[in-house]
């Protein structure tokens, strides 16, 4: 059996890559960076060392749920594989997310990308259902139950019911449009430059809205006539307006979405609310910020950024479950 590798599911995000096995759950979280020799050009790290490089030749290879850079994403993908099962000439069968805006030909591309990694067997389940079933979703029902992944490129929406999903959208609002925000605020507003690792501190640092609004952050960075090193105070009101506009981004996405579904399940919606999933659902203060949005309850998963893997793992553990669910 060693030979054919034990079943797997695979999380392939912009910023993480997370595997679950068969009966020993998730067995691997790591970046989904690549580092290239800047002399050879060849891949030298994967994962965790490719991403603590400071050289500027790590690449992210993925973008929301697409390969952007094929070879490299292959490379990623077999190197992982290959890290969780000790034969080095195994070929598990694996179940993989696939965006719920995916044409068949993206499909296609990502079932050869998995292929090309040595798979021996490809399952792409919606990534919407995927999310929702992490989220311990009744995803059989005939009421609808909205699932909002906030990921550090974009944000996914997906409606599913009857084991299906009924309606999809997207946002480019995520982890890294609010970071990009408060960038623009400290250069605007402070004179101050930073970079979105320093934006990233100063989010977490602020704490939920509605919160301490006279409080103060302290924020480092460079003065931006001198050059210098320098440090501000803003105080965490000017946070949570400068982190509006991509909230608010989400709740149209959201709106719209809703508009999209059939008018009991919209209704549904009102009164069950959105589950937050993603590593972005971890920013303080935004389910109330996308409650006030909406309308209607917003939530966040028991863990959000295993979310989607673990609703893989379950399709893992029982490969027939999609079937199962579309005919119920």
């Amino acid at each position: 059996m060693s030979l054919f590798g034990r079943d797997l599911a695979m999380d392939l995000g912009t910023a993480s890559t997370r595997i679950y096995a068969k009966g020993r759950g998730i067995v691997l979280s790591e970046p989904s960076a690549v580092w290239r020799d800047p002399l050879t050009g060849k891949v030298v790290g994967v994962g965790q060392e490719a991403a603590s490089r400071a050289d500027g030749e790590t690449y992210w290879p993925v973008n929301g749920g697409l390969p952007i850079d094929g070879e490299l994403t292959r490379r990623m993908i077999r190197h992982f594989l290959r890290k969780v099962h000790w034969h080095p000439f195994s070929r598990p069968r694996l179940v993989m997310a696939v965006p719920d805006h995916f044409t068949p030909m993206e499909q296609h591309a990502l079932r050869d990308l998995g292929y090309e990694a040595e798979a021996r067997r490809i399952v792409l389940v919606q990534h919407a259902l995927a999310a929702a079933l992490g989220a311990g979703l009744p995803v059989r029902d005939a009421a609808g139950h909205m699932i909002i992944d906030v990921g550090c490129a974009s944000t996914r929406i997906g409606v599913v019911a009857r084991g299906c999903v009924v309606a999809a959208g997207t946002a480019g609002g995520g982890g890294h449009a609010v970071n990009r925000a408060i960038v623009r605020l400290l250069d605007e507003e402070h004179d101050l430059l930073i970079d979105e690792q320093e934006a990233e501190t100063v989010k977490r640092a602020a704490g939920p809205s509605g919160q301490d609004g006279d409080r103060r952050v302290t924020v480092r960075g460079h003065d931006r006539e001198s050059g210098r090193e320098s440090t501000v105070q803003v105080p965490v009101q000017e946070i949570y307006e400068a982190a509006g506009q991509p909230v608010d981004s989400i709740a149209r996405a959201a709106m719209e979405t809703v508009a999209r579904c059939p008018a009991e399940l919209a209704a549904d919606l009102v009164e069950r609310g959105a589950v937050l999933v993603g590593g972005g659902a971890l920013l303080r203060g935004l389910g109330r910020r996308l409650r006030a949005g909406l309308g209607f309850p917003v939530r966040r998963a028991a863990h959000p950024q295993e979310s989607v893997v673990l609703g893989l793992g379950r399709c893992v553990d029982d490969l027939g479950l999609i079937a199962k669910l579309r005919r119920r």
